[in-house]
C-alpha cells in the first residue's frame, strides 16, 4: 500500500529535488526534443519491454556497468534521426564544463531513447538532421516548470485514438519523498477505454488532472475498437509509427541496480494506461532516475518508491494526451476536441 500525502506543488517530475526539464520543437516539422537534466550528476538505469526501441548510450545505464552517474537524458521525436539531439545536449554540457572526467577532458554521458513520428502531417523534407538543434535548444530551456502536451517529444506524438502528447505528474510520500514521472505518448495502444471519453488509468487521477470523468463504468473491454492512428498511417503502407518512452525519478538515494528496479516496475504504469501496451511495434522504455545522497533506500522504501513511480507514470500519460492541443495538418484529434 502506497502511503501518499498529496501532488508535489507543481506535479511534475521537476518537484524532484535538483531536476530540471527543458522543451524545443518546430512547429512545420511537426516533432520535438525534450530533456531531463540537473545541476549535478545523477544515478540512472533503463529498461525496455518494446520490441522496437530506439537508444543512444542505453547499454552504460546496466547495473554493472561502470559510469554510475549521468549528465542528462534525452527524449525525442525523429525515429533514428532524433537520436542526434543528444548530440546537441552534449554539446551544450560540454560548454558548461559538465562531464565524465578522463584525464583534462571531459566527455557528458547523455543516454536517449526516440519514438517514430516520422509521418504525421508535418514537413520532413530537410537538408540536414534538425535534431541536434533541437536537443541543444531544449538543454538551454531547461527549467523546473515547463509545458506539457503538444511540445518536445510529444509534439507530433499519436497514441491509437487520439494526438499523443507529453505528460508528467509527481507524488508525495508519507515519509517525504517525492516520485516522478515524465513521458511521450506514442503508443500503438489506446490510453482511452471504448467510447474515447474514459481514461483507462482513471482510477490513480489525482484532483482532476485529466478531466475527472472518473473510471469507465462498463465491463468487459476487451475487444479495442479499430485504431484511428492505424488506419492513418496504413495510407502510407505502414503501421509502425509508435513508442512511448519515460523517465521515473525520486530524490530518495538509490543505487544503480535499484534505478533499474524503479524503471522496471514503472512499466507497470504503461501497462495500467495503455491498451495493449508494450507491443512487436512499441519500443517502450523507462529510464529510473534517483538523485538522492546518502544511506541507500531499504527494501520496504524501495518498494514504496516503486509502486508510486507507476502510479506516476500512468497519471502522466494521462495528462499528456489530455494536454495535447490541435496544430495546422494534424491527421488526428485531440482528446479534448472529441470531449
Amino acid at each position: 500500500m502506497v502511503a501518499v500525502v498529496s501532488k508535489g506543488p507543481r506535479n511534475l517530475i521537476t518537484d524532484v529535488a535538483g531536476l530540471k526539464v527543458g522543451n524545443a520543437q518546430n512547429d512545420s516539422l511537426k516533432s520535438g526534443t525534450t530533456v531531463l537534466t540537473a545541476q549535478t550528476p545523477f544515478t540512472a538505469s533503463v529498461h525496455v519491454m518494446g520490441g522496437a526501441p530506439g537508444t543512444r548510450e542505453t547499454d552504460l545505464l546496466a547495473p554493472d556497468k561502470t559510469v554510475t552517474d549521468i549528465d542528462a537524458l534525452v527524449l525525442s521525436g525523429g525515429s533514428a534521426f532524433g537520436l542526434d539531439a543528444c548530440s546537441g545536449v552534449m554539446d551544450g554540457l560540454r560548454a558548461q564544463g559538465r562531464g565524465y572526467a578522463v584525464g583534462a577532458m571531459h566527455v557528458p554521458i547523455v543516454p536517449g531513447a526516440i519514438l517514430f513520428d516520422l509521418i504525421n502531417g508535418g514537413d520532413k523534407d530537410w537538408d540536414e538532421n534538425p535534431y541536434r538543434a533541437l536537443g541543444r535548444a531544449a538543454l538551454d530551456a531547461a527549467a523546473e516548470d515547463f509545458a506539457l502536451g503538444s511540445v518536445g517529444a510529444g509534439t507530433g506524438a499519436m497514441a491509437a485514438m487520439q494526438k499523443g502528447g507529453l505528460g508528467s505528474a509527481s507524488m508525495v510520500l508519507a515519509n517525504g519523498t517525492t516520485v516522478g514521472a515524465l513521458v511521450a505518448v506514442n503508443s500503438l495502444g489506446s490510453v482511452t477505454t471504448p467510447g474515447d471519453r474514459h481514461f483507462w488509468a482513471a482510477a490513480f487521477e489525482m484532483d482532476g488532472e485529466f478531466g475527472g470523468l472518473g473510471p469507465d463504468p462498463a465491463s468487459g473491454l476487451v475487444a479495442p475498437e479499430p485504431s484511428r492512428k492505424e488506419k492513418a498511417m496504413m495510407l502510407y503502407a505502414t503501421a509502425q509509427a509508435n513508442t512511448t518512452i519515460a523517465i521515473v525519478a525520486t530524490d530518495a538515494p538509490l543505487s544503480k541496480t535499484q534505478c533499474h528496479r524503479l524503471a522496471v516496475t514503472a512499466h507497470d504504469g504503461l501497462a495500467r494506461s495503455i491498451v495493449p501496451a508494450h507491443t512487436p511495434l512499441d519500443g517502450d522504455l523507462v529510464f529510473g532516475v534517483s538523485t538522492g545522497s546518502g544511506t541507500l533506500a531499504d527494501h520496504h522504501t524501495l518498494r514504496e518508491i516503486c509502486a508510486a513511480a507507476a502510479i506516476c507514470l500512468s497519471r502522466a500519460v494521462c495528462r499528456g494526451i489530455y494536454e495535447a492541443t490541435p496544430a495546422k495538418g494534424d491527421i488526428i484529434e485531440t482528446y479534448r476536441a472529441m470531449n
